[in-house]
């Protein structure tokens, strides 16, 4: 089994992921819940209630009290970073401190999701963990069901 962390490395760099993830992210989706649940489609594992609400309790607090402040500052600064190299220079290091707490993230969520059985069928999950069903989500709906 592909860990989740490499599958979703896997699955951005696929033609047009990227730019659907940042779309669903400024829609107010949580990319990681989204490829969380595009893993455990792919795995073949029922997306039932308690899965989404265990999901979910990992990735809340973690997003509002790390990730988003992280992406904030990032963003904040995008302006100025232009014109102040020390700036810029702080901008990426902020960069990869949000990378890095996205993978812990994705490792957290691979930890509760883990041991779920695949079964027959397959469940959408990214319907389920998305804000709506855009053509965003259409690409990497796209994306995760192709070889």
């Amino acid at each position: 089994m592909q860990d989740l962390w490499n599958f979703a490395l896997e699955l951005y760099a696929r033609p047009g992921v990227e730019q659907a993830c940042l779309e669903l992210q400024e829609a107010g989706s949580d990319v990681c819940l989204l490829l969380t649940g595009a893993w455990l489609q792919q795995r073949g594992v029922r997306c039932l209630e308690e899965r989404l609400r265990a999901l979910t309790e990992v990735a809340a607090p973690w997003q509002r009290e790390v990730i988003s402040p992280l992406r904030q500052t990032r963003r904040h600064w995008r302006r100025a970073a232009g014109e102040d190299a020390e700036l810029a220079a702080l901008r990426e290091q902020i960069k990869k401190l949000e990378l890095q707490a996205e993978r812990v993230l994705l490792e957290r969520l691979q930890t509760v999701a883990e041991s779920w059985p695949g079964e027959a069928g397959r469940d959408d999950w990214l319907i389920r963990l998305a804000e709506n069903d855009s053509a965003a989500l259409q690409v990497l709906r796209g994306a995760v069901n192709s070889p």
